[in-house]
């Protein structure tokens, strides 16, 4: 009886060891070694061996029943690297991709959630997701045929418009998730990018630090977990993380600086501009190539240069050795880095058609180095407008260690990134080129400041360099008042007159300049105003008054001067205005012109003489005697000067009434027929018994004169 008894106790011991090991299973404490696939029966069946007692023989044997144990489903996900690395990346490196591999490890075949709309990936620091796909072809890489996007040998997890789940995945296998960045290229040196897929925390189990096999999964915002179709998992569904960082390293990183002489320079001089290259990143600066099939000289890295504005190109000045020189006689200044630029390694016969200059330093510029004292001399332009100082600004080219072109400005500006300390800017990146170098948009260029010299000329209206009989301070204007001159020669005016004048004021000078208006000379008692609008305002200029007149390089521009003539000057007379223009820039260069204002310009003349017959001598005046009458008339403005505007006396009638004012030849004389003569005008009023006579002149030219005759006799 012992004997049974401890038979039945061996089988019971059996079945409850079976139960035991399923039910670790389903708790997942179980060993490290994979766990037994779930629907797997555990049969269990008890046997037993035992004698009579009697000492003899046969021995005998038994046999329990059969107990059997199906495993249950236990849920389980890791996702490998935890806290991985991969190769440092550089500002502005794209496509860098981030391999995870997701590992089913639940006891069955399951799928594998992903969120929709990328949510089970985030990514850490200055980057961006390109793509993001689950590896379905297992070849390790994104299938996009460079289209950016998604083959469909891969699936899509960044795109994703609803919640991908992917499978079925078979228990312990494997599928890889690749997360592609693109670094943004402001992304700081030493910084973390980093891209963790799910958010499950740290196993709690015992002796488990990882974020895997996290049970039951919780629905969080950004997680990956097991999406079991079918009877559902002891436990629940299983959520895991994994995570890989990557550092930012400083990569090629270029700073052109340039010096040049501060100014002022005077025109027809050279400046000389000196640059140098660093490469301050931690990387090596490689080598672009340029189109146009340069060979070994379209390669290397470049410090691109244009000709400034205001200036020719002259020479190279002083050059380091391996240096080899591009030039580019295209106008416009296009993107250096294309075929539109036109590079030659031959340097035009004439130097003035050079537009840019490029510089080869060599294949590489490496960390830490500079290249320094390459030198462009140009010659400032002797027209040129010193208002403004000379710009420069250059550009260095080079790749970067993830085969971008970088690029950098000379003079780029010291900023402050928000970290406290002052950091020269970035390299710039410019896909489509840089843009214009010399654009009022840049700001960073050097400037030269030239040497302005004032200069101006004052003259007649359009003809502000006008010379008069001597030099370019005597030209003149004359013009005559027309009121209170009615008074013969030697007479007063018994009228105040008005005159206006038009002068033109020419900057003459290299720069904008404002200049001053004065009438350093004016006669007693006349008033000079200027006006600038074209007589809306005036001001006076007499007695020291002064107005500005500003004008830009080479313009001109017209003024008004209004002179008033006091009453009791003597007709017939030029009263002599100087007008002086003064340079602001250069107070010493002046020029002067004349208003001149006449107080009447066509003087008349009159004689007569008694004559005993039309030709004979002078006889006493008698009856039967003969009067000649001659009339002079005169121009008496100044000689004509080329460029002088002078007064001309036109549609000039004198006229010889017997009978008007206190004329009264026609109450004692008869005209003589056909005695008026004038060989410059034409004659009216010659019949037998005219008492009225006129002389027509149609002009009448400074300094030239003429006289009218006509002979009557007493009666």
């Amino acid at each position: 009886m012992r004997t049974l008894l401890q038979t039945r106790l061996t089988a019971t011991a059996l079945f409850s060891l079976a139960v035991l090991v399923a039910l670790l299973c389903a708790t997942g404490t179980q060993p490290a070694s994979a766990q037994t696939a779930a629907d797997t029966i555990i049969s269990n069946t008890a046997t037993a061996t035992y004698t009579d007692g009697s000492g003899g023989s046969p021995t005998y044997t038994a046999t329990s029943p059969t107990v059997t144990v199906t495993v249950a489903r236990v849920a389980g996900l890791s996702i490998t690297p935890d806290n991985g690395t991969i190769s440092n990346v550089v500002p502005g490196q794209s496509n860098v991709d981030f391999t995870f591999t997701v590992t089913n490890s639940s006891n069955y075949a399951t799928n594998v959630l992903f969120l929709a709309n990328r949510a089970s990936i985030a990514v850490g620091g200055s980057a961006t997701v390109a793509m993001a796909v689950i590896d379905a072809n297992g070849d390790g890489q994104i299938d996009n045929n460079n289209d950016g996007n998604v083959d469909a040998g891969d699936v899509d997890i960044k795109n994703n418009a609803a919640n991908v789940s992917y499978g079925p995945v078979a228990r312990n296998g494997s599928f890889l998730v690749i997360v592609r960045l693109n670094i943004n290229a402001a992304a700081a040196a030493g910084s973390n990018i980093s891209v963790t897929l799910g958010d499950a925390p740290v196993n709690g189990q015992p002796g488990d630090t990882t974020h895997d096999n996290v049970k039951p999964a919780n629905n969080s915002a950004n997680e990956v977990r097991t999406d079991t179709t079918g009877a559902a998992p002891v436990g629940g569904e299983a959520e895991a993380r994994g995570d890989v960082h990557s550092t930012v390293d400083s990569d090629a990183q270029l700073r052109l600086n340039l010096s040049a002489p501060a100014g002022p320079v005077a025109r027809g001089s050279d400046i000389t501009y000196t640059w140098s290259l660093d490469n301050t990143g931690a990387r090596a600066a490689t080598a672009i190539t340029l189109p146009g099939g340069l060979g070994a000289a379209g390669t290397g890295v470049f410090v691109m240069v244009p000709i400034p504005a205001k200036t020719v190109f002259k020479n190279l000045g002083t050059l380091p050795g391996g240096v080899t020189v591009l030039y580019s006689t295209v106008a416009g200044l296009p993107d250096p880095l294309t075929a539109a630029a036109a590079w030659s390694t031959t340097a035009p016969a004439d130097p003035t058609t050079v537009k840019r200059i490029a510089y080869n330093i060599g294949n590489s510029l490496a960390v830490g180095a500079t290249f320094s004292n390459l030198q462009t001399v140009v010659t400032v332009s002797a027209t040129a407008d010193t208002t403004n100082p000379v710009f420069e600004i250059g550009d260095a080219f080079a790749k970067n260690g993830v085969n971008a072109t970088i690029t950098d400005q000379s003079g780029d500006a010291v900023v402050n990134k928000g970290d406290g300390n002052a950091n020269y800017d970035e390299p710039k990146i410019y896909p489509s080129g840089p843009p214009d170098p010399l654009s009022a948009t840049q700001g960073y260029q050097l400037p030269t400041t030239l040497l302005q010299v004032g200069s101006v000329f004052i003259g007649p209206s359009g003809a502000p360099q006008a010379v008069g009989p001597t030099n370019n301070n005597d030209d003149f204007t004359n013009l005559s008042t027309s009121t209170g001159i009615n008074v013969p020669p030697g007479g007063n005016t018994n009228a105040v007159g008005t005159v206006t004048f038009t002068n033109t004021v020419q900057n003459a000078g290299n720069a904008n300049d404002t200049f001053t208006l004065s009438a350093p000379t004016v006669p007693a008692g006349f008033i000079v105003e200027i006006s600038k609008d074209g007589g809306a305002t005036w001001t006076t200029v007499s007695g020291g008054g002064s107005t500005t007149l500003a004008l830009g390089f080479g313009s001109t521009a017209d003024i008004k001067v209004r002179v008033t003539v006091p009453s009791g000057n003597t007709v017939l007379t030029g009263f002599d205005n100087v007008i002086r223009a003064a340079s602001g820039i250069t107070p010493a260069a002046t020029n002067d012109t004349i208003d001149r204002a006449y107080t009447g310009f066509l003087s008349l003349g009159k004689s007569s003489r008694v004559l005993d017959a039309p030709n004979g001598s002078v006889a006493q005046p008698v009856p039967g005697n003969y009067i000649e009458y001659t009339i002079t008339y005169q121009n008496i403005a100044s000689a004509n000067v080329a460029g002088n505007p002078n007064l001309t006396a036109t549609n000039v009638v004198v006229t010889e009434n017997g009978s008007a004012g206190t004329n009264n030849w026609a109450s004692f004389t008869d005209y003589v027929l056909n005695s008026a003569v004038d060989p410059g005008g034409v004659i009216a009023g010659n019949s037998a018994g005219s008492t009225t006579l006129t002389d027509t002149i149609a002009s009448v030219a400074p300094q030239a004169s003429g006289t009218f005759k006509f002979t009557v006799k007493i009666r």
